[in-house]
């Protein structure tokens, strides 16, 4: 584990340490959670983006999704999304 110093503002460092005080845990706990939260929010974020990208440059070559696959799977989802059993 590493420490960061990490200054805050007044209101922002008092609010952090009421909501500590509210759930019974150390203030570095929440805030913690609160970056690794935010991390895997942008992790999540970029993978999405190089998805959408990768998918935007493939568009119309063999790599690009087979459309009988493609109408298979929209009809798919307009039915619910649920699996036939």
């Amino acid at each position: 584990m590493k420490n960061f110093h990490l200054p805050l503002p007044e209101q922002t460092y008092a609010h952090l340490k009421a909501e500590a005080e509210r759930m019974h845990v150390p203030a570095t706990t929440l805030a913690r959670e609160a970056v690794e939260g935010w991390l895997r929010q942008q992790f999540r974020k970029a993978r999405q983006d190089a998805i959408a990208s990768y998918a935007a440059e493939m568009a119309g070559t063999l790599l690009d999704l087979d459309a009988d696959l493609e109408s298979v799977a929209i009809e798919h989802l307009m039915k619910g999304g649920k699996a036939a059993r």
